[in-house]
């Protein structure tokens, strides 16, 4: 009985470290020819879009477990300035503002992650992420090479990168994949706006893995960089080869890859719930899929805008709802829909040889 005991002990230990090792080895995420590459073998990514701040904390990893029993291998994640730096100068990265625990969450259950850290995000959130207090400087151009904005931009990424720099992939991370500001194209035109922002993104940590820019297959060459890759976004029922003719007549050889395939969509107060079909949703999905495109569903989970941070649309003031549900697979108190079921039954048929999907976690009380 001792021997078995002390075996036991043993096959224990030997799987422990076995598991440390692998989630923090070392790995090269890079775009290869019409593909991702990760150590030199071709990968799809298949994200989902999470945010951090519409998740209880005490939810993140049960939301990353239900993303990984859907079948996804990477969450998607914006970095809200106006959350981490509610005054100016004063930086929170703690409790619900942790994004490096996030990631190391997503990472000890096998999931990568992709970053997009503005400054601008959207997100039908408060002014898109900017901090409010960048319009006490009179006659301020936001999202422009204004001085003292790119200033306060510059103080937030090198922020941000003392944060996750170092939980890039080729340093034992779980970081694939940074974003260079956010569908700038139906925002305006203005190169060496972009080029700055990728300068500071780099010049943050980020040097290790690839950088990319998100726009419409309308004006994804509005402000296209020639050394970042381009991605597309579009939503449920799109025509997927006219999505990406134009981006495959320019970069042939490019791996292709929606940036946010919209499962559902926002909701207004006083408007009807927005929905779309999941057999919609589905098919798009399958038919990237089929491609070999990568994708990141947006949302794959929406959760909850709370306390004030619902942004609003213009020119009439149309404000946003505290839900935001987004009619996607997984629910906004975190239950699992027929979206999910539909969804976990197509991506089951996409997993590398041999693997299989996990367990669907018990949802939690509400």
């Amino acid at each position: 009985m001792k021997n078995r005991l002390i075996a036991l002990l043993v096959l224990f230990t030997v799987i422990f470290f076995s598991t440390a090792q692998a989630q923090t080895t070392a790995r090269k995420f890079e775009a290869g020819k019409n593909t991702f590459l990760l150590d030199g073998k071709p990968f799809v990514v298949k994200a989902a879009e999470l945010h951090y701040t519409r998740i209880p904390q005490a939810y993140w990893e049960h939301r990353i477990e239900m993303c990984k029993a859907l079948g996804m291998n990477t969450i998607c994640i914006y970095i809200f300035w106006n959350i981490h730096e509610q005054e100016e100068g004063k930086f929170d990265f703690s409790g619900q503002n942790d994004i490096a625990t996030f990631c190391r969450a997503a990472q000890k259950h096998g999931m990568y992650v992709i970053v997009r850290p503005g400054p601008y995000v959207c997100a039908e959130w408060e002014m898109g992420g900017l901090p409010w207090w960048l319009l006490k400087k009179k006659d301020i151009a936001l999202r422009t090479l204004d001085p003292y904005y790119m200033e306060r931009v510059g103080i937030f990424m090198k922020e941000v990168g003392k944060q996750l720099a170092p939980l890039q992939v080729n340093k034992g991370g779980n970081i694939i994949m940074v974003q260079v500001e956010n569908e700038y194209g139906s925002y305006g035109i203005d190169k060496p706006y972009v080029s700055a922002v990728r300068d500071l993104v780099r010049e943050s940590g980020f040097t290790d893995v690839p950088l990319f820019q998100c726009d419409w297959s309308s004006n994804f060459t509005n402000n296209a960089l020639d050394d970042l890759i381009w991605t597309v976004n579009f939503g449920t029922g799109a025509n997927i080869d006219q999505q990406f003719k134009k981006l495959k007549e320019l970069r042939p050889e490019t791996p292709l890859m929606c940036s946010e395939f919209w499962s559902g969509w926002f909701d207004h107060w006083g408007r009807k719930h927005e929905t779309r079909p999941a057999k919609d949703m589905v098919q798009g999905i399958k038919d990237m899929l089929d491609r070999n495109i990568s994708f990141s569903l947006y949302m794959t989970h929406g959760g909850t805008t709370f306390g004030h941070w619902g942004g609003a649309n213009n020119p009439a003031y149309s404000a946003m709802c505290s839900s935001y549900d987004y009619d996607a697979p997984i629910s906004e108190p975190g239950w699992t829909t027929d979206k999910f079921f539909l969804l976990r039954d197509l991506l089951k048929n996409y997993l590398p040889a041999g693997e299989t999907l996990p367990a669907v976690p018990a949802a939690l009380p509400v």
